[in-house]
């Protein structure tokens, strides 16, 4: 029997983009509550816009988690090395998986001797974009800037992959390895990408599951963040004077690209919060380029695809990693803003 003797219960869990965004309302309503029906509105138009794209993504994702799509993407890492760079770029900037799914995948990979190149050209590509994500771009900076990112995620998978194979025995990627890489992961993968797709999945009860639970899963994800960030974009609109924003991030050249991208790597919340944001920013006179810089190293170096990096290779690896972040950014805000 269960044991209904247990001194208090502790805290419920509370999610921290539900409660920032709580918090953000809270404070607007006691600084400024004239503005708070109005940041409410903006969200909800904003939410209400997106939404189309929101739930084709939805449905995209889990269709193809649950048909085990995700098989596919261990045929990139078969074949010469050159080839491996170049199927890696491509599948880790179009693979619709997060960083803890790729984290056990990964670490077999590298246990069992796979090129770090190869992984490393996945690694950059795939925290760049998705499907879902560039649905989401595209909805809220348009076709021509999602279509950019994606080419840019896999522009900077190429980088990574052929710079680490070109400079694989130096001693920045010799032995680059922890102890112990080890299968596994939050997502509790214990044979990462195995098997093979079923299309037709709906005739599997299981797979039927998988379907409805990612599908709650990655709608609920999307909503959350997506809250925060067009309230915290209506609060920028509202509040961040416009001639602040264009004298730091804006006009030509390059510096505003360059510090778009090192102002991106630390700040960056969620490649998702973080579209409607470079919305407000530009709205207020962000740079084209430095739009693009900010979201290339933002989501290289965020949290989750970062700690999958970290926990596998030495920190000279990592840092590496962090160093082909900023360089990629720079060079695809550069090229970003030469054709906007």
């Amino acid at each position: 029997m269960a044991d209904t003797a247990a001194p208090g219960r502790g805290w419920p869990k509370i999610d921290k983009a539900w409660a920032a965004t709580a918090l953000t309302l809270v404070a607007v309503a006691v600084l400024d509550m004239p503005a708070l029906w109005p940041t409410v509105e903006f969200a909800i138009g904003a939410i209400w816009h997106t939404l189309p794209f929101i739930a084709f993504a939805v449905l995209a994702v889990a269709y193809l988690k649950a048909s085990g799509a995700e098989t596919l993407l261990a045929k990139a890492f078969e074949g010469n090395e050159a080839r491996m760079i170049v199927m890696a770029a491509l599948l880790g900037g179009l693979s619709p998986f997060c960083s803890c799914e790729v984290i056990p995948f990964i670490a077999a990979l590298l246990a069992v001797g796979a090129p770090l190149s190869a992984v490393m050209a996945f690694w950059l590509a795939s925290p760049l974009m998705d499907p879902a994500m560039f649905l989401v771009t595209s909805g809220t900076l348009g076709w021509d800037f999602a279509m950019a990112k994606t080419v840019a995620a896999v522009g900077i998978g190429l980088l990574g992959g052929l710079g680490t194979m070109a400079f694989a025995t130096s001693p920045v990627f010799r032995d680059p390895l922890r102890e112990k890489p080890k299968v596994g992961g939050c997502c509790g993968v214990k044979k990462p990408f195995s098997g093979a797709p079923v299309w037709r999945f709906w005739t599997d009860d299981a797979r039927r599951a998988t379907f409805r639970d990612t599908g709650l899963e990655n709608a609920l994800f999307l909503l959350k963040w997506l809250t925060l960030a067009y309230v915290l974009e209506a609060v920028m609109i509202r509040y961040v004077p416009a001639d602040w924003i264009a004298g730091v991030l804006g006009g030509t050249g390059v510096w505003p690209i360059i510090l778009g991208a090192f102002v991106g790597a630390p700040a960056y919340l969620n490649g998702y919060a973080a579209v409607p944001l470079v919305d407000a920013l530009l709205t207020q006179g962000m740079s084209q380029g430095a739009a693009m810089s900010f979201v290339i190293a933002g989501g290289v170096s965020c949290i989750p695809a970062a700690v999958a990096v970290w926990a596998l290779v030495k920190p000279r690896v990592f840092a590496a990693y962090l160093g082909y972040a900023i360089l990629g950014a720079v060079l695809a805000g550069a090229a970003w803003a030469a054709i906007a």
